[in-house]
């Protein structure tokens, strides 16, 4: 930081160690916040798919830790990475659910067409 009146670099001071000035400190854009989907990420865990869940939720875990390092391009990846595994987790939960009730329907009608069929015989 430099002084505004004489040009004098400054450190960390309140007023310019050459001229006397007051130092006003300029104040920095404040970044955008990152969502860490960690509320999204625990749920895909306990009710997707356990492995993308946690995944999801160390992705979601990093994204806390890179702000606090002023690390943003890092958080903003790490956060890309948690929505990524979220809804990777919950597709396969969904798939799973619909393949688990596809075999449960077909054995249904198995069981009822061989109950019917035994029926018949007698």
């Amino acid at each position: 930081m430099y002084c505004t009146k004489c040009g004098t670099q400054i450190g960390n001071e309140l007023k310019c160690p050459n001229c006397g000035q007051p130092v006003q400190p300029v104040a920095q854009a404040p970044l955008p916040t990152v969502p860490a989907y960690i509320v999204w990420s625990i749920l895909a865990t306990l009710f997707c798919c356990l492995p993308g869940g946690v995944v999801a939720i160390i992705y979601s875990a990093m994204v806390g830790s890179k702000l606090a390092a002023n690390d943003y391009e890092g958080a903003l990846k790490a956060s890309k990475k948690a929505k990524l595994w979220c809804w990777l987790s919950f597709g396969i939960g969904l798939a799973m659910q619909l393949i688990v009730t596809a075999i449960y329907v077909i054995m249904m009608f198995v069981c009822i067409s061989q109950k019917d069929s035994s029926v018949l015989h007698l």
